[in-house]
């Protein structure tokens, strides 16, 4: 067997839907755990679902019963523990899963996470290199969300619904947007919400529902307060407003 062919073989997903649990943290404040299931597996990454949003560029801490000889390192441990970085989103719709919305796929980065994490769990990070372990080392994405498409200055009604809060009741209000293009939108807020959480932002006309990070809170020259947001795992439809 020629390099190159173990080297194919050893980063073939393995199908093992064995438990996992997830754990996140939004913000400082905010810090969600999970139980969920594996879809596939390498030694350098998974897939699985779950029930809350996250996004490409977040750290995620994932404990698992995974095969010995497919791990890092922890060789002897029962419970692989291991941070990973987000690399994809995928909304699935009811037809292809009905207990987990979420599908996130994640490389393995190893088994401490970086300084700026501790003081900023919002910040996102991209791969940098694939160390000697295998495992993937990262570096802090320093790209700002490009405003690639257009913004467009339209008051539409919308719903703000809060991903997790800590007592599980439902923050939610009714407001208008500033402005809004296909990826993402500013909407005025009477909400105290941090940067790194996750909304769900619905419109009835048009007939529309996304998620979205929160990338800022300010307040604008008028005293109102404005939610900053970027679109996840889908564009938000235009046609017949722009």
């Amino acid at each position: 067997m020629n390099k190159n062919e173990k080297s194919r073989r050893i980063r073939e997903r393995v199908r093992l839907t064995i438990p996992v649990r997830v754990r996140g943290r939004d913000s400082l404040d905010y810090e969600w755990t999970e139980i969920s299931r594996l879809i596939d597996v390498t030694p350098y990454g998974a897939r699985f679902g779950l029930s809350r949003p996250t996004e490409p560029g977040r750290l995620l801490h994932v404990t698992l019963a995974m095969p010995r000889s497919m791990r890092c390192f922890d060789h002897v441990e029962d419970q692989y523990r291991v941070w990973s970085l987000v690399r994809n989103v995928r909304l699935l719709t009811p037809a292809e899963s009905s207990t987990a919305p979420i599908e996130a796929g994640v490389a393995f980065v190893g088994k401490h996470p970086p300084a700026s994490f501790l003081t900023d769990p919002s910040q996102r990070y991209d791969i940098h290199t694939q160390g000697k372990s295998g495992l993937w080392t990262v570096r802090e994405d320093i790209q700002t969300d490009k405003r690639g498409a257009t913004r467009h200055t339209i008051p539409i009604e919308v719903s703000i619904e809060v991903f997790g809060t800590s007592d599980d009741s439902v923050v939610s209000e009714k407001t208008v947007t500033e402005n809004i293009s296909r990826t993402g939108a500013a909407v005025f807020t009477s909400l105290n919400i941090e940067r790194g959480r996750f909304v769900k932002i619905t419109s009835e006309y048009p007939p529309v529902s996304a998620i979205a990070a929160v990338r800022a809170r300010r307040v604008g020259p008028d005293g109102i307060p404005r939610l900053h947001l970027k679109f996840v795992g889908s564009e938000w439809p235009l046609e017949g407003l722009e």
